[in-house]
Order: structure tokens, then sequence, then C-alpha cells
């Protein structure tokens, strides 16, 4: 069931149907869908899939929490998964699948740093919720291990780690207008890099950044080069989140009977969390930022570098 985003939203509700469809391939089992047009469709759908005898509903983020967790009460011998989203305390027949994505995006900020003419790259959010702020606030971190390294004073726009509240966000993940409007607000600030954490609003900005010609993306969730081609010349790269991954691990537990509730996290170990290749691009990072950014990876991996 997704969010309002829709299946194909080339985002996160795309991304875990991969998922669906992957272990539709490798399991033999039936899979199918309901788009939510708006929050009221929520309880709905999941209703419907209820009257249907899913063996697992699968839900799709942060606004469906609630219904999800309603009907898992209500439902106590059916199975739920909800995706970016895990309740604390865990409920018995939920599995929440989350993501280190600071891990990910950490390497994305460093990359940025690296790549920057102006000394300035932005980021702005959809929403201030942690499944969206822990993309900027990994960004952030990443952007400021590189102007320790090297003795630069990259700027970041659009986020403060110190206080979130100055955050620049959409308030939608729907709107690419509302995109397209923040990242030329960032371009004029002089931001050659940015980092749009908003779903479909994301779009817009990479719509923007293509007509002005001078500053980079870097896409969230999922590969951009893959899922969104048109913006592959403007693309560094993407902090991907691999929903599908963990969705089939969810999936696969239900049929071989070790699913209980608690969560999956994806993380840089477990190959849940990852940055896509550089593609066309490649040549923006040099051999030795490359070297730096594996190293990096190993490090955080290793726990020598800890995240905020």
């Amino acid at each position: 069931i997704t969010d309002t985003g829709g299946i194909d939203d080339k985002s996160f509700n795309a991304t875990a149907w991969k998922g669906i469809e992957d272990a539709q391939k490798d399991f033999g089992i039936d899979a199918k869908f309901l788009e939510s047009q708006g929050v009221s469709d929520y309880e709905k759908n999941i209703n419907a899939f209820l009257e249907e005898g899913c063996d697992l509903i699968v839900t799709v983020g942060f606004l469906i929490a609630d219904a999800t967790a309603a009907a898992a009460d209500d439902n106590p011998d059916n199975k739920f998964s909800i995706v970016d989203f895990a309740y604390d305390p865990a409920i018995d027949n939920v599995v929440g699948q989350l993501f280190n994505t600071d891990e990910a995006a950490f390497l994305a900020g460093y990359a940025a740093a690296a790549v920057t003419k102006t000394g300035k790259v932005g980021t702005f959010g959809g929403l201030p919720i942690p499944t969206v702020t822990i993309f900027m606030k990994g960004f952030v971190e990443g952007v400021d291990y590189y102007n320790a390294a090297k003795g630069t004073d990259v700027v970041v726009l659009g986020y403060d780690l110190q206080d979130e509240t100055k955050g620049l966000f959409s308030m939608d993940f729907d709107d690419q207008q509302k995109g397209r409007e923040l990242a030329v607000s960032l371009m004029d600030e002089g931001a050659d890099v940015i980092m749009p954490v908003a779903g479909p609003v994301g779009l817009g900005a990479a719509a923007a950044i293509q007509e002005r010609g001078n500053a980079y993306l870097i896409g969230v969730d999922s590969d951009w080069v893959l899922t969104a081609p048109e913006y592959k010349d403007i693309t560094l790269t993407s902090v991907m989140k691999m929903m599908d991954a963990t969705t089939v691990e969810v999936i696969k537990s239900v049929i071989d009977g070790s699913f209980e509730g608690g969560n999956v996290i994806g993380t840089l170990e477990n190959g849940g969390v990852d940055i896509a290749p550089f593609y066309d691009l490649a040549n923006l990072i040099s051999a030795e930022t490359q070297a730096e950014l594996d190293q990096i990876k190993a490090d955080i991996i290793a726990g020598q570098i800890k995240l905020q």
C-alpha cells in the first residue's frame, strides 16, 4: 500500500514494490498493490487487503504508520511490514524497515564537498521528520568531515545540525514546482551541488538544475540515473535505500516461518544503504577522492567514524 506519492514515484514506493516483484519472481507469490490518493485511503486500503486474506501487508512511509498500527492491533494474526518507520515499543506482528541513510549521505556529503567550485552545497527536505532529516544530517556531517580533513570551509545551505528548525523544507512530497523554487533559491545563494530529500518534489529541483546548467544533483532513495535517466547528465550520485532488499527479506521470513515483530535495519555493512556510482560524472571524482571515500566507508562500517 503506497503513500500518496504513488507506485511510480521513482522513489521509495517504487523501490519497495520492486522488492515485492522480485519476491514474486523468486518465490512464486501473488503480489498486488493499492495506491493511496490521500490519508483517508490508508485505513480503507489496509482493510481491503485484510479482507482478501493477504499473508503479508506492506505499507510505505511515516504517514501510514498510525493506520498500520491500528490494523495490526485489531488483527493480531495478520502480518505487516512498514517501510521507513519503526514502532517503539515494537508491535509483535509488524516488522519496521529502517535505514541508516546518514551513513550513505555522509559519503555523498564528502563527495559534494570535493566537487563544489563555489564552496557552497545545498539540501532541502519534504517534511522535518526523522526519515528525511537523517539524510540531511549525514550530508552535513560528511561535508564537515571533508572540511576537517582538508582544511576547507565548504558551507551547507538548507540544514543546520545545531538547529533543525532552520532547515529548508518544501512541506510537501508531490508538488514539483516547490522543488523547482527551492533549487532556484539554493542556486541563487551559490550552491552548485544540491540534494533534495523530498520524493517526487526532487524531480522539480532536478529540472531547475538542468535548465540552469551550473549545478549538480544528488538523488535520494533510489539510483536516479536508473529511475530518472533524463537527469543523468547532472546527477553526481544518489543516496540509496535498498528497500527492495529489506522487503524481500521480510517476505522470505513469512515464507520460511521466521517472521517476528521488530526491525530490519539497512546499513552500509549489510548493503541496505549505499551511494550510487558516479557514472558519466566520474571524471569529477579524482582517484584520491575515490580512495578516501572507500576508506571512509570502511571506517564507518568498522565504527572508526561515528555519526552523531
